[in-house]
């Protein structure tokens, strides 16, 4: 099983969170987490968000990341999108 988690944040203060399950074995662990991305900005009501090089090394090192202002096209009312992987399958 994969889960993601995706938390919304202003002022230090928790506006929205959701929970992405993926228990589909022939997706790759990169694809569930587009996916998943793709499922908490459709929660959220969000535009998908620009994985910029400090996003892709920081989600590599901690399997979490924070998107902010500058990953995003449009305005954002809030200060970040933060997702986490918190299960993933067995064989990674």
């Amino acid at each position: 099983m994969f889960r993601m988690w995706g938390k919304v944040f202003k002022d230090n203060r928790l506006l929205a969170d959701s929970t992405i399950c993926n228990d589909d074995p022939a997706m790759s662990r990169t694809k569930k987490v587009f996916a998943a991305l793709d499922a908490l900005c459709v929660d959220f009501d969000l535009e998908r968000p620009i994985w910029l090089d400090s996003n892709i090394k920081e989600f590599q090192r901690h399997a979490k990341t924070r998107f902010r202002q500058d990953s995003f096209v449009e305005t954002i009312d809030f200060d970040y999108l933060e997702i986490q992987v918190i299960e993933e399958d067995e064989d990674f």
